[in-house]
């Protein structure tokens, strides 16, 4: 198994030579060439979803888990759009990010480069084969692609058109790589590929991060499971609550920003716990709440400790009563996990301390978690939600995958 990661890392570092040697523009135009590609291919993409669907459904994967296995023709023209939007973007290779003249005449840029090789190991989510293509290849990284093997069908026939485009462009296919072998051994080989890649993402479940943060020796950004929270405050406008949480919880159940925990300020918890659990029950969400919930609201049932801390991708949600803002606050950063938190406020008090207080990559004032998405942040795309504090943080896009290097020129200075 290393000895085919080995070959795989080897033809991605070549790779990343010719990528690095692209203008914006053969960049820019392979990519409308892979947006082409991938939609004249769906018939073939959709048959082979088809039967990755149909081997999840025989193993009894949840229907939750399902949708996010599922393309179909509006779901490959989506990824198609974001591959156009990609190529739309400024390139942020060349961008000059510092500029200093010293007094000893050295001139001294920091500039944006590609990292080289870029490896993602996710799941069961196809559009990410594109995303990352898109973003890596936009930035003149090389990647190295490891999905799951609920998706394998999908992402080869996904792959095999973006590799049709590169050559159809005259650039080598290996600028995009499928690992077709979705044991453990593969992504276990391609945590200990330093020197091969030289950066690695997960996308998945908890446990696929955890794995790949502990075990890599490969540098890795830790993309994170998202436990989001809504809180209500005492000033929050109920109608708007409401609905907001309404999409938060309901509008795709099975992503990492869905709401998965609400918390609700005492004061309003009358009036506000039976306004939203009838409307979260009546979408078919199951409630698990405190003393104070249960007692308000029929449908619910007692939360355990466990409901405060998990991600249940599902039409479960936890719903917690707090006496205070700054309550709701360390209840949150206990419980989260760094991803995406939002408060619903007329305070404008409240929002600033919130905003300030929550430890998460994306903080909310009065709208929808659902929006931690590169798309909807402008990016075109995304290669995860990074939920750590070095280099890149939430929504990844282009510029967190460029690094920098110093360029000094001189005209014979000696240091003395």
């Amino acid at each position: 198994m290393s000895t085919y990661i080995e070959r795989l890392g080897a033809a991605a570092q070549e790779a990343a030579k010719e990528l690095n040697g692209l203008t914006a523009e053969q960049k820019n135009e392979c990519l409308f060439t892979a947006a082409k590609f991938l939609t004249d291919g769906r018939q073939e993409i959709l048959a082979a979803n088809e039967e990755d669907l149909k081997r999840a459904k025989e193993h009894g994967m949840k229907e939750s888990m399902m949708d996010r296995l599922r393309l179909t023709e509006e779901r490959i023209e989506d990824m198609a759009e974001g591959i156009r939007q990609v190529a739309a973007l400024p390139d942020p290779l060349g961008e000059v990010t510092m500029d200093i003249h010293r007094p000893n005449g050295l001139w001294i840029r920091q500039v944006r480069v590609p990292i080289g090789v870029i490896g993602i190991i996710y799941e069961a989510r196809p559009n990410v084969t594109a995303d990352a293509f898109a973003l890596c290849f936009k930035t003149g990284n090389a990647a190295i692609l490891r999905g799951g093997s609920d998706a394998i069908g999908s992402n080869r026939a996904i792959t095999a058109a973006l590799r049709r485009a590169l050559v159809h462009r005259g650039i080598t296919p290996e600028a995009v790589n499928l690992v077709e072998d979705t044991s453990r051994e593969s992504a276990q080989a391609m945590m200990r590929l330093r020197g091969g890649i030289d950066l690695l993402i997960p996308r998945g479940g908890a446990g696929l991060i955890r794995s790949v943060v502990e075990n890599s020796t490969v540098p890795v950004i830790e993309t994170g499971s998202g436990n989001c929270h809504v809180y209500v405050d005492k000033s929050a406008d109920l109608a708007m609550a409401t609905r907001i949480i309404h999409n938060a919880k309901t509008q795709r159940t099975s992503v990492c920003n869905a709401c998965e925990s609400l918390v609700i300020h005492r004061d309003i918890a009358e009036e506000a716990v039976p306004l939203i659990v009838r409307d979260l029950s009546a979408a078919g969400v199951e409630i698990r709440g405190d003393e104070r919930v249960c007692g308000l609201a029929s449908e619910a049932i007692p939360a355990t400790e466990e409901d405060w801390g998990t991600e249940y991708l599902d039409r479960i949600i936890s719903i917690k009563t707090v006496c205070s803002l700054e309550e709701a606050v360390d209840h949150i950063n206990r419980y989260n996990t760094k991803h995406s938190e939002a408060i619903i406020t007329e305070d404008a008090e409240a929002a600033a301390y919130f905003l300030r207080q929550v430890d998460a990559a994306c903080v909310y004032v009065n709208a929808s978690t659902r929006f931690t998405d590169g798309f909807e942040f402008g990016f075109g795309a995304e290669i995860g939600i990074s939920t750590q504090k070095l280099h890149a943080r939430g929504p990844m896009g282009l510029l967190a995958l460029t690094t920098t290097k110093y360029e000094i020129v001189g005209n014979g200075q000696i240091r003395g």
